[in-house]
């Protein structure tokens, strides 16, 4: 019997019709879905990490321009715990409100009025007379869900007028106010950023080394 040769190797390979000295590549043992389930499982948490970063950060340009512009414009924010201005303001919203002079009230706008001893009232405003100075005014108002006007007049110099408000969102800030809930955030936050930019290169650098052929 001879020993097949190197030329006999390359006829019969060409007769089959293959290409003479390549072989089969191996077929890799295991569950081979495992790496990239990983690496899409990491994929998506990676964008929800990203998209959670954003919203953060918005929240925090969002707290800075209300900063500035209390500082700035006299803008501030008001929570209505009653429905007197509703349907127009109805309980449960926040305002944007921005203190003006008397001088600049003019009848139709709602406004915060602040009360010595007593709590504000936001009502709209339905007549305006002048005062004992001419930084003075003296107003009427009533509330939108109310049949007639407030029971007195309100004599002052400067007033809070409504700029826009968010209907709902009262009680959300209430909360933010809590301190059980303002360390949850801090520890939340804490651990999403320090998630995020946490260095993941040896981890990639593992993954390739078990991936390489050995």
């Amino acid at each position: 019997m001879s020993t097949p040769t190197r030329r006999s190797l390359r006829e019969q390979a060409a007769s089959l019709g293959e290409p003479a000295g390549l072989t089969a590549a191996p077929v890799p043992s295991g569950p081979v879905s495992s790496v990239p389930t990983r690496g899409a499982r990491r994929g998506v948490g990676r964008v929800l990490a990203d998209i959670l970063l954003w919203i953060a950060a918005i929240a925090g340009v969002v707290c800075m321009v209300l900063v500035v512009l209390a500082l700035t414009a006299n803008i501030t924010l008001i929570m209505f715990r009653t429905g007197s201005m509703s349907p127009t303001i109805p309980a449960g919203s926040v305002a944007v409100v921005q203190q003006i002079p008397a001088s600049e009230i003019e009848v139709g706008d709602v406004v915060t009025v602040d009360r010595p001893g007593d709590l504000p009232v936001t009502h709209r405003v339905t007549s305006i007379s002048a005062g004992a100075t001419d930084a003075e005014r003296v107003i009427t108002m009533r509330g939108d869900a109310n049949a007639g006007d407030d029971p007195y007049p309100y004599t002052v110099q400067t007033v809070r007028v409504v700029l826009l408000s968010v209907p709902g969102i009262a009680s959300v800030i209430v909360a933010m106010g809590n301190p059980y809930v303002l360390g949850a955030l801090t520890v939340a936050a804490t651990m999403l950023v320090v998630w995020a930019f946490w260095p993941r290169s040896s981890t990639v650098r593992r993954r390739r080394t078990s991936l390489e052929p050995g």
